[in-house]
């Protein structure tokens, strides 16, 4: 079989360039939004995780919903949704709105990214080679999106502004949409239902979560608010659990965990999140505010990080579809977490040379993992599954570059430059820790085409 053509590629690959970009293209952008906003540094915490977080709790609820009204008919209703709340980002006239904008924004990046997946899996009818080269073709526009996005944002904030950062973001979801409506077929309705108590609950655990750790930061980890918003965050995490558990029609199947592929591609996706987003995070910030360089500079400053994030996942493809899952993602993890080690030694003024072998390394193992998880996952189900799969896969994905910014910005809140070192020796062991996971989840399914278990 053929696969996916060129032009259902750069469609479905528009939207997951819109989301990654805005992940990343707004870090450059924070030391110029906090003066000009007057915001905090928690408050620029927030203007990361509030995309990300809504992202990451509204995904489930996206990928039911693309299995049960079609996948290309919700991919089009978050194009348009979230080229509006970029707008809306770009004139926020303060630090509150311009929060909730970019959660609305993640809300579109949540019906984007597991339609996209869906209309790559159904156009692929079966062929596993194929699918697994569309993935890689669309998960290095992504990451290259992702790792990009400083570049084009330290562009755009020193010739033209911040708010520039939003507003590019329209021209792109116009083609998108233009491309989708012409030559994307639609997927055959399923029978998801959608869960309201389950999104409630979802959306209360994250939210509630993810504050505890950034109120911590500045606030330490006994303060009342933190206490009460960790008491909240278990409250409605077990809530979650239970509903998911007991219900007919919920957002989350839990069945797909027994799926040991399955489950090994979730908990990596969890660690590559948590430590990806989070370096990004405190990177941008090391090098605005004690390197002193202009957002342009900053982001020139990651561009050998996008060239090797994006050269990897397109090898990653191949050796995925060659050998299967398990050797490039077990090979990547080791790979990441020694460039998160080489980062370790950074102090207040190392010379970015100095860093730069952590800069490469890092992307070279991250963009060997993400290919061959995703096309793992997308293989443990079946067909008519792919939307909530997907969506459960980044779902977790997202929770962990929300948790990862909170967590890892945390440590540089309390602790300076010594803070920011922890971090990526957190960051290294982690990257170590699935290692095992990944060798051991996809050892029933070792040609990464196959997983029933």
């Amino acid at each position: 079989m053929a696969g996916p053509s060129a032009i259902v590629i750069v469609a479905t690959a528009l939207g997951f360039v819109l989301v990654q970009l805005d992940v990343s293209i707004v870090n450059v952008a924070l030391a110029t939004i906090g003066r000009d906003l007057h915001s905090s540094f928690a408050g620029l915490q927030w203007v990361v995780d509030a995309y990300t977080v809504a992202f990451a709790a509204c995904l489930l609820s996206a990928g039911a919903l693309a299995d049960r009204i079609g996948a290309r008919r919700t991919f089009l209703i978050g194009f348009v949704l979230f080229v509006c709340s970029s707008v809306a980002c770009g004139v926020a006239p303060t630090a509150a709105i311009l929060i909730a904008a970019r959660g609305v924004q993640g809300l579109g990046a949540a019906l984007l990214v597991p339609c996209s997946l869906a209309l790559l899996n159904h156009a692929a009818e079966g062929d596993a080679g194929a699918r697994a080269r569309a993935v890689s073709l669309w998960t290095a526009s992504g990451s290259v999106a992702l790792a990009a996005g400083p570049i084009i944002g330290g562009m755009l904030v020193a010739g033209i502004g911040w708010r520039s950062i939003f507003f590019v973001n329209v021209p792109l979801g116009a083609i998108g949409i233009w491309l989708t409506v012409r030559n994307v077929d639609e997927t055959r309705p399923g029978k998801s239902a959608f869960d309201l108590l389950g999104q409630l609950s979802a959306i209360a655990f994250l939210g509630t979560l993810t504050a505890a750790v950034i109120t911590a930061g500045s606030s330490g980890w006994t303060a009342r608010p933190v206490v009460l918003l960790l008491a909240a965050a278990t409250v409605s995490g077990v809530a979650f659990a239970f509903l998911e558990s007991r219900g007919q029609n919920v957002m989350l199947p839990l069945s797909l965990f027994r799926r040991r592929p399955f489950t090994a591609a979730t908990i990596v996706g969890f660690a590559v999140n948590f430590t990806l987003y989070g370096a990004i995070f405190l990177l941008g910030l090391y090098l605005q505010r004690l390197h002193g360089y202009s957002p342009l500079q900053t982001g020139l400053a990651f561009l050998p990080f996008c060239v090797v994030l994006g050269t990897a996942n397109l090898v990653a493809g191949r050796l995925t579809a060659k050998y299967g899952a398990r050797l490039p993602m077990t090979i990547g993890l080791v790979i990441g977490a020694i460039g998160f080690a080489a980062l370790a030694p950074l102090a207040a003024h190392t010379p970015y040379l100095a860093m730069l072998a952590g800069l490469l390394i890092v992307p070279i193992g991250i963009g060997l993992v993400v290919p061959a998880m995703t096309t793992a996952l997308l293989a443990s189900v079946e067909k008519e599954r792919s939307g909530i799969a997907s969506g459960v896969l980044n779902t977790v994905r997202q929770a962990g570059g929300a948790l990862g910014v909170a967590v890892l910005g945390s440590f540089l809140a309390a602790h300076g430059i010594a803070g920011m070192r922890l971090s990526f020796i957190v960051s290294a062991a982690l990257m170590l820790a699935v290692v095992a996971v990944a060798f051991s989840g996809l050892r029933d399914a070792p040609d990464g085409k196959r997983s029933q278990t």
